[in-house]
């Protein structure tokens, strides 16, 4: 009798796990089929340069987030299943990368694997009349660029309006701040919301651009932009060509290369690879004939410049020795007011000459008053 007690017990028991074990299994999904596979389009990928530089899989996921964010599902089951790893490589580059999503919080959840996306939203009121106030700047932005043609002009258009119409602030001021909305329609953002918001607009104008995270040489988090210009890729940096001063903006750092740009700008690699800048064709001095590879070449820039009657002369050296060298013999030796003199610039009474250096970037501005 003992021993039958013990076997129904024994059944008992074993019914209990078997059915803890069916629940667990039915709640984890283990049984669950995968949701198909989906990918962007060629229209909507077409300006999503770092989505097209990932696997198939990876794609896959992209694509699956990307249709859910847009829906602002907060579940999104993925048609794959990847490492914590590489699934937060994915989410990150589409936060960084899609500028549209304002709403998305940069905080994510993973694990070891991740099948199923659990999302975090920013928490807000009216997600619609919000993105509807950014579609509506957007289209402002846009319209007034009126028939600009050329990938460079566009360019220009793009950087000096978000100069012009935005406010620095660091990322711990607004909500927004890291974020296109907070760019483009409260007009205050950090330096992510001005990359993305440069992205945006450059997706809108027919520009590819990429969003590119990093640090400055002196240590601190930063972000910028890569943009495509005539099959050329080049290097931009919208925060810091914004000085905060009406009427003066910064241009050491408009469509730059590697060469320049690596000085102060550490890009991250672990979420995607940057596009190589090997070219100076487009850079600002370069088109304006403001970049001195010699004292020669700086001299012959402030004789030309002062012909012109221009009082404000700003240029870019290609050496720390021509930067150097200029200084010492034009600038402490004062020879600089020769060529003032010679050059027929028109001016009564005493001149006076004030300098602005930036030695990092190998840049000086000069101003005669």
């Amino acid at each position: 009798m003992g021993k039958k007690i013990t076997a129904v017990f024994l059944v008992i028991i074993c019914a209990g796990f078997l059915l803890i074990g069916w629940k667990y299994i039915k709640d984890s999904g283990i049984l669950r089929g995968y949701p198909d596979k989906g990918y962007l389009s060629s229209v909507e990928a077409k300006y999503k340069p770092v989505y097209r530089q990932l696997g198939r899989d990876e794609q896959a996921v992209y694509a699956a987030l990307y249709r859910g964010i847009s829906e602002q599902k907060e579940d999104i089951p993925l048609p794959v299943e990847l490492d914590g790893e590489d699934y937060s490589r994915v989410y990150c580059i589409l936060e960084k990368q899609e500028a549209r999503f304002f709403y998305l919080d940069s905080v994510y959840y993973t694990a070891s694997k991740v099948r199923d996306a659990k999302i975090v939203y920013r928490r807000m009121n009216d997600v619609q009349g919000k993105q509807q106030k950014l579609e509506d700047a957007v289209d402002e932005a846009v319209r007034g660029a009126g028939d600009l043609y050329g990938e460079e002009y566009k360019v220009r258009y793009i950087n000096d309006y978000i100069v012009r119409n935005c406010r620095y602030v660091t990322g711990d001021d607004e909500m927004f701040a890291s974020t296109a909305y907070g760019c483009l329609v409260e007009g205050e953002a950090n330096c992510e919301g001005y990359a993305k918001a440069f992205e945006l607009l450059a997706a809108e104008m027919g520009l590819e651009s990429v969003v590119v995270t990093g640090k400055t040489d002196e240590g601190e988090n930063h972000a910028w932009n890569q943009v495509n210009v005539a099959g050329a890729w080049y290097n931009i940096d919208v925060t810091w060509a914004d000085t905060d001063v009406s009427g003066e903006m910064r241009q050491m750092y408009y469509l730059c290369s590697d060469n320049d740009f690596r000085k102060t700008h550490i890009a991250d690699t672990t979420l995607f690879k940057p596009y190589e800048c090997g070219s100076d064709d487009r850079n600002y001095y370069v088109r304006s004939g403001l970049y001195a590879e010699s004292v020669e070449d700086a001299e012959k820039i402030v004789r030309r410049e002062l012909q012109r009657g221009n009082s404000t002369i700003e240029i870019r050296f290609a050496s720390q020795f021509a930067y150097d060298s200029f200084m010492s013999e034009f600038i402490d030796e004062q020879n600089v007011f020769d060529i003032l003199q010679e050059s027929g610039y028109e001016y009564s009474g005493e001149v006076t000459l004030s300098l602005k250096e930036n030695r990092p970037e190998l840049c000086m501005t000069l101003t005669f008053s």
